[in-house]
């Protein structure tokens, strides 16, 4: 998605003279043309991250739009205390974004990888997490960031290239309609459910996608899918803690869905305490490949 983001972040610069794009000294052979788009609004912080949100809260304050770019761990978790204290308490529409959220960064092993971004991000005040499912979402993404006066997170990962149609990027979209199952999913991770058995369980599953989170609330067609067939499996590249599975889980209460089957499959950390490419982690935590395919089967037999 990375590709795709630089493109749109082009965009952004030809239509508001006020956005910003800082990098902690990340970027190479991927940013140069949002570099030489943005000319005098691109500023390369250096590995300072906590200074660089301090100085885009500063910019923001100002009436700049800062765009703030890093790989996900540096840019949420090191300067996680200046992202809640200068940006957030004060509802900046700073943006920031962190490339290869989950276990995107492979074999470079867990101080590369994040899997409890979503969950701190969400939790604090007035910030909004974005997580694109497709390529094709990223465009829309940015244009709905650069329109939001919120704080924002945008969580990029790798997407697989695919022909299925996908609907407009929204808080909430069915991927695709099935009687037998109601999967949900957040980020690109969801497109394992789609090719689990080779596609052949496709038909059997109801498959939604949340795009934005906190959670505040879920569509009434969702609601009703889950009221009838009440088995439910939630899916994520992130802890289950503080993530989708939890998220999910007490809006279900809110709205009085209870007495269903409810199964999630969220990253299990390192259970082998190896590190490996992004398709063998997840395939560790059964969120790909025959355990995935197992625990659908399961659940749609329940």
């Amino acid at each position: 998605m990375r590709a795709e983001f630089a493109e749109a972040m082009i965009h952004v610069a030809d239509d508001d003279p006020m956005s910003l794009f800082l990098t902690g000294d990340l970027g190479y052979m991927a940013l140069e043309g949002v570099r030489d788009k943005f000319g005098m609004r691109f500023i390369n912080a250096g590995v300072a991250e906590q200074n660089m949100v301090s100085v885009a809260a500063g910019l923001a304050y100002e009436g700049f739009q800062p765009w703030l770019y890093s790989i996900a761990p540096f840019a949420v978790l090191r300067p996680y205390e200046q992202i809640r204290n200068d940006i957030c308490l004060h509802r900046l529409p700073v943006k920031i974004v962190g490339n290869g959220g989950g276990y995107g960064y492979g074999i470079m092993g867990a101080t590369h990888h994040t899997l409890e971004d979503i969950g701190v991000m969400r939790c604090l005040p007035n910030m909004r997490v974005y997580v694109p499912f497709a390529t094709s979402d990223v465009p829309e993404v940015v244009r709905a960031m650069a329109l939001d006066p919120a704080p924002n997170y945008l969580r990029l990962n790798l997407a697989p290239k695919s022909t299925l149609a996908v609907p407009p990027f929204a808080p909430w979209r069915r991927i695709c309609k099935g009687d037998g199952l109601v999967v949900i999913g957040t980020g690109p991770v969801l497109w394992n459910v789609l090719s689990a058995g080779g596609g052949a369980l496709r038909e059997t599953m109801e498959v939604w996608n949340a795009g934005i989170l906190p959670l505040a609330d879920m569509p009434d067609d969702l609601a009703e899918s889950i009221a009838r067939v009440r088995r439910v499996v939630t899916v994520e590249e992130h802890y289950g803690q503080c993530g989708l599975n939890e998220a999910l889980a007490s809006l279900l209460m809110r709205k009085g869905l209870g007495n269903i089957h409810y199964r999630s499959v969220w990253a299990a950390g390192y259970p082998t305490g190896r590190y490996g490419s992004q398709a063998w982690h997840l395939e560790e935590s059964g969120l790909a490949g025959a355990a995935l395919e197992s625990l659908l089967r399961e659940q749609l037999n329940a």
